[in-house]
């Protein structure tokens, strides 16, 4: 094959088979169920509206029961009966996130095979590219007197020259289309990860559903027993309901480097602070709650009598170490030592100034070497100096208050909720609420393992706060 065939045949090549369908759909394969539009679904989808309808319908009917049960005169066999209809209505619920598990676990397979296809095609095109560059590479090897020579006459060289050029428009076409596919990949991997966090987050919703079902068969039981073994009226019974609910507002919600305040007070600013910035008031408080355990085992820094290592000079970077970073191009990397890209040490003076507090006896907290070599946070939020002075305003704003106060309860709660809004929490979700506390922790580095460590801890403490949050508004 003589030059010009073997490239018209190269281009072909490149234009045929290379990306094959390259109108490739991504998005039609999708299973993920439009009710509404039935029509438009296949017989599997179909089949999961009409269970999901059945399911919804059933709901229904056990919301009318229990509004009747809910209507009637208190005795205990209304509440054992408003208990049954309680765990009815949550098995209903649990069922139906099973269906859309069941459903996102075909959509996530059909998902990764996108993916796959994808990737394949941007390979399939790499490979084409190295081709036309090599060949592209030979004929500029060669010089015009050669390309002349080898033609009998003028009118062949210009044909073969409008092949040329044809392969570098093939080429630049070829680029284009890798591009395109790596940015349909990239969108992809996207809905990938979402449908993977919903998954997520339908399973934790599941286990925490579940142990709700639990605590309702328990305490169905337990008025069973006692009505029948002592003959308590339902007065009696809600009467040590309510005991139980004061005994927890008046339980001690521990805070770290700050006195404690009473389970109800917490619960106070935990919603308030929910109210403001639609972070679940279970999951503030379980942070908060995770903080004063770590509170309880690393101790506190720059107390009275402490070792001058242990003060607020050497456990947090100062002036010294901020002016090496701005002289190295706001960058450590080669900076003189000692090197940070903040100046916790002024920012701690102003504060306590502010506060009318010494800065030399405040307390702190230690640096936790796993996370940081730095320590310094202060009060129950764990706020480094810096971070607190930018939230500054809006935790004045939103409280009302002239001088936020780092050690002071309500404002330690309002500025955990608007950090963890910051950080995605907002609106709650297992995998949302992991990752904020994981980022609150171990900032950029969420992904580790103290990270997640932490992350998973906080969302163990979410599940027993909703629990008693959830007896305490049903009390009320």
């Amino acid at each position: 094959m003589n030059k010009r065939g073997f490239f018209i045949l190269l281009i072909l090549l490149f234009s045929l088979n290379i990306f094959g369908d390259f109108s490739f759909n991504a998005s039609a394969q999708s299973s993920a169920p439009v009710c509404e539009n039935e029509d438009e679904l296949d017989d599997s989808q179909k089949k999961l509206c009409d269970d999901l309808k059945e399911i919804e319908k059933e709901e229904k009917e056990v919301q009318a029961t229990l509004n009747i049960q809910k209507g009637k005169t208190a005795t205990v066999e209304r509440e054992v009966n408003i208990l049954s209809g309680e765990i009815k209505s949550v098995q209903l619920s649990i069922n139906k996130k099973n269906l859309l598990i069941s459903n996102l676990g075909n959509d996530i397979a059909l998902k990764d095979q996108t993916v796959s296809a994808l990737n394949q095609k941007i390979e399939n095109g790499k490979k084409s590219i190295v081709q036309l560059i090599r060949k592209t590479n030979e004929m500029d090897n060669v010089s015009l007197t050669e390309i002349l020579l080898a033609h009998e006459n003028i009118s062949d060289f210009f044909v073969e020259a409008d092949e040329y050029f044809l392969i570098q428009d093939s080429l630049e076409q070829l680029f284009a289309e890798i591009r395109e596919i790596r940015g349909l990949t990239e969108e992809e991997k996207i809905k990938l990860e979402q449908k993977k966090k919903a998954e997520l987050d339908l399973k934790a919703e599941i286990e925490n559903q579940k142990k709700n079902v639990q605590v309702k068969e328990s305490e169905k039981k337990n008025i069973l027993a006692l009505s029948k073994q002592t003959e308590l009226t339902y007065e009696q019974i809600l009467a040590e309901k309510r005991a139980k609910a004061s005994s927890i507002r008046a339980a001690l919600f521990k805070l770290r480097d700050s006195d404690g305040i009473s389970f109800g007070d917490a619960l106070k600013y935990a919603q308030e602070s929910s109210r403001k910035t639609g972070v679940r008031a279970s999951f503030i408080m379980a942070i908060l709650k995770q903080e004063s355990d770590l509170g309880n085992n690393v101790g506190a820094c720059n107390l009275a009598n402490d070792a001058p290592e242990y003060k607020w000079d050497r456990i947090m970077p100062g002036p010294e170490h901020y002016a090496n970073y701005v002289a190295n191009g706001k960058s450590c990397t080669g900076a003189a030592s000692p090197c940070s890209w903040r100046d916790d040490q002024s920012t701690f003076k102003e504060i306590t100034s502010k506060l009318g507090l010494d800065y030399s006896s405040t307390p702190l907290s230690c640096p936790i070497r796993s996370v940081s070599p730095w320590g310094g946070a202060m009060g129950p939020s764990q706020f480094i100096p810096t971070t607190w002075k930018s939230y500054e305003s809006r935790i004045a704003q939103t409280l009302g208050v002239s001088t936020p106060n780092p050690w002071n309860p309500e404002h330690a709660f309002m500025a955990t909720a608007l950090y963890l809004q910051d950080l995605g929490a907002a609106g709650g979700g297992y995998s949302a609420e992991h990752t904020a506390a994981a980022k609150y922790y171990a900032g950029s580095n969420y992904s580790s393992g103290p990270g997640q460590s932490y992350g998973t801890s906080v969302m163990g403490h979410t599940a027993s706060m909703q629990q008693q949050i959830d007896f305490l508004g049903e009390v009320n």
